[in-house]
């Protein structure tokens, strides 16, 4: 590194050296989990359901594995039973390890409503499984039934843990979209304590699902959602997805509009925000969640409802008369 001597600006006269390369600057980036500070409840509750989401996440990969592991070998179980692990389908996984290989012994297992796709699962049983694929299934199995146990001990450890906040997990699963597992990881991830968020928007800006702010000289480069907890944002994800296809909920109607303007994907992240601004208030406030319906947006404006729709029926070809309906 090169040196320069230039004047100091001093009442002696004196010379001082200083380097002509510019330091480097260190920027500390930001952890949206270190945002607050965490109590020990709080942790342990983290940890828990961290660990129980993980196990959840391979255990399906597991089912993933042996799904297409039993297609290799002609076993099309899971294009006729909607979940290769229920009852039926395991007995019947069971009897193929075990050597059973008539279709006809093997449909026979079916249970309740799956009795009348016996023909189906006749046709999906008809396959070419062996004694090693007995083997590899039997393995599959295995590894399955210990995720399983895994997450069942999880379960019961946050339970137990989550005695404190009951009263907030309770309000929280009112909210559509949101089970009770869901609930665990909101309260989680967040302490339960909205005190140390000073609004609803500070919140959703931690969790990472509101629009990000990137303008130079007016101009807009990018409004992209910014990283945040990913654990709630994974969470909230999941409740989002479920209220959209909830068929009574406000915020199915609401994600069919922000879906039909912007896009599935922005009417998601719409959905988080909403959900997580009802979170804020219910647990700030201790009120339950109230609904809007799904005729709110048409009760805000009914003229302009009314109007699109005579519109609609006058560029069909109909001449429309309308009076109001005797009360």
């Amino acid at each position: 590194m090169t040196t320069t001597t230039i004047p100091a600006v001093t009442a002696d006269d004196h010379h001082v050296t200083v380097p002509t390369t510019p330091p480097k600057l260190i920027v500390k980036q930001h952890d949206a989990s270190s945002s607050f500070n965490v109590t020990d409840n709080t942790r342990v509750l983290r940890d828990l359901t961290r660990a129980r989401a993980l196990t959840v996440r391979d255990r399906t990969r597991q089912i993933q594995r042996l799904e297409k592991f039993l297609e290799s070998s002609g076993i099309k179980l899971s294009s006729v039973v909607s979940n290769l692990l229920g009852v039926s389908s395991r007995m019947m996984l069971d009897a193929l390890v075990a050597g059973e290989r008539d279709p006809q012994v093997l449909s026979a297992l079916a249970q309740g409503r799956l009795k009348a796709k016996i023909p189906e699962l006749i046709e999906a049983l008809n396959g070419r499984f062996s004694d090693h694929h007995a083997m590899m299934v039997r393995a599959h199995l295995k590894q399955i039934d210990t995720f399983t146990e895994c997450i069942d001990a999880f379960t019961l450890e946050i339970e137990a843990a989550m005695e404190p906040f009951q009263a907030a997990r309770d309000a929280l699963e009112t909210i559509p979209g949101i089970s009770t597992r869901i609930a665990e990881v909101i309260i989680a991830e967040t302490g339960g304590d909205m005190s140390v968020f000073p609004t609803a928007g500070h919140l959703a800006s931690w969790a990472g699902v509101c629009p990000g702010s990137n303008e130079s000289a007016g101009r807009v480069k990018s409004s992209h959602i910014l990283p945040g907890n990913k654990h709630l944002k994974a969470a909230l994800g999941t409740a989002a997805m479920a209220a959209a296809h909830s068929k009574t909920s406000y915020l199915a109607v609401k994600y069919r509009r922000i879906a039909a303007r912007r896009g599935p994907m922005k009417a998601v992240v719409a959905l988080e925000h909403t959900i997580l601004t009802a979170v804020w208030n219910m647990l700030t406030t201790g009120e339950i969640y109230q609904d809007l319906g799904l005729d709110h947006y048409t009760s805000l404006n009914p003229d302009r409802l009314k109007n699109r729709a005579l519109k609609q029926l006058h560029n069909l070809g109909y001449e429309v008369t309308i009076t109001h309906a005797a009360a």
